[in-house]
């Protein structure tokens, strides 16, 4: 019920229309990456996938943001059903990556966004490691790029509330791994598999 309705408002706030440019909306266990500029970016990511997709459609966030109760834990638990990952690193010795592994294990898919944080600025962010491992242990899982257009504009970075603007999803061709490739090359490659998504 409120999956449904995030669905709904995020449709009727920015619109979040899916172009599916370089991929189709397919029943494959898949990783969305993209880029990351608003609050509203995961919402509209995954209100852009077609319902049989968002069921086995996992967005990550981070614990410490939203990982509490209240409004955002609403969002997050039942709203999204997030995959929570702890930034903080609590116990020095445990994988912040190992949830997102127990969820591709489980046969789900992910929502990412490689450079950890929201970005103000239309260039983007180097890309964090975590997609570069991701892909390592788990090469069966498609990796789509995706670029959101104008959701920086609709709430910036600092905005209570949005501003009611039509924000485009753009989901291009899977990436793959090439063999020998190193982990700056890769993550430079899918950074730019993003940027060449953009208007």
């Amino acid at each position: 019920m409120i999956s449904r309705l995030l669905a709904a408002v995020s449709k009727a706030l920015i619109g979040a229309y899916p172009r599916w440019i370089g991929s189709q909306p397919e029943a494959r266990q898949r990783i969305y990456f993209a880029n990351h500029a608003s609050h509203l970016d995961t919402v509209a990511l995954w209100s852009a996938l077609p319902p049989f997709l968002r069921r086995r459609t996992r967005p990550v966030a981070a614990r410490d943001y939203w990982g509490g109760g209240g409004l955002k834990g609403l969002i997050a638990g039942p709203g999204l059903n997030v995959v929570l990952i702890d930034r903080q690193r609590e116990q020095a010795d445990a994988d912040p990556l190992q949830p997102l592994y127990d969820a591709l294990d489980a046969g789900e898919s992910l929502i990412l966004f490689p450079e950890g944080t929201r970005n103000p600025e239309a260039t983007m962010l180097p890309f964090k490691s975590g997609l570069y491992h991701l892909a390592q242990r788990h090469p069966q899982v498609e990796l789509v790029p995706v670029y959101l257009d104008n959701a920086r504009r609709s709430m910036p970075k600092g905005s209570l509330l949005p501003v009611p603007l039509i924000c485009t999803v753009r989901f291009g061709a899977p990436l793959t791994a090439q063999p020998d490739e190193d982990k700056a090359g890769f993550l430079r490659r899918a950074r730019d598999a993003v940027q060449a998504l953009a208007p």
